[in-house]
This record gives structure tokens, C-alpha cells and sequence, in this order.
């Protein structure tokens, strides 16, 4: 059975091999079963398969201010960023 990496569009991804630029970080553009990706030393865009790119994955690195619950300001009632009434 295949583990699944989750992760998200900001997500910074740290593969186990690095690309030809020497660079091993690239970050999430575009997620579905073809994974968006850029990396991170040269701006090289791509786009990988879900199923390759799960086995290459060595560490997520979730994106600034973004919490496990999804909210993206604790001050903030709604996800949107609007305050509830």
C-alpha cells in the first residue's frame, strides 16, 4: 500500500533527489492527480504525476501563516477573512 503526502497550493515540497540545478525545494502551483511545481533554484516549471511525486517526497514545509485547521488569520471569524456576525 501507498502512503499519501498531503499537501497543498504554497507548500514548499523537499524531494529526495534534487533537480539538475542542484536545487531539492520546489512549490506547489497546481495540486490533482498531475502535481504543478517550480523549482525553487531556477524557476523551472513542471508538472509530475500525484502517484511519482508522493514517492519523492522526502518533507513538507507547509506555507507561512497557513494553520492546520485551514483558517489563514486566528482574528478572523470565517476563511474567507471576513468577521462573522
Amino acid at each position: 500500500m501507498q502512503r499519501i503526502v498531503h499537501f497543498s497550493v504554497g507548500d514548499t515540497l523537499e524531494l529526495k533527489k534534487a533537480h539538475p540545478c542542484g536545487c531539492a525545494r520546489f512549490s506547489v502551483v497546481r495540486t490533482g492527480s498531475d502535481v504543478r511545481i517550480i523549482c525553487l533554484g531556477c524557476g523551472r516549471d513542471m508538472t509530475v504525476g500525484r502517484e511519482k511525486l508522493d514517492r519523492a517526497i522526502k518533507k513538507v514545509i507547509a506555507a507561512e501563516g497557513k494553520t492546520s485547521q485551514g483558517a489563514t488569520d486566528p482574528d478572523t471569524n470565517r476563511k474567507d477573512g471576513t468577521q462573522g456576525q
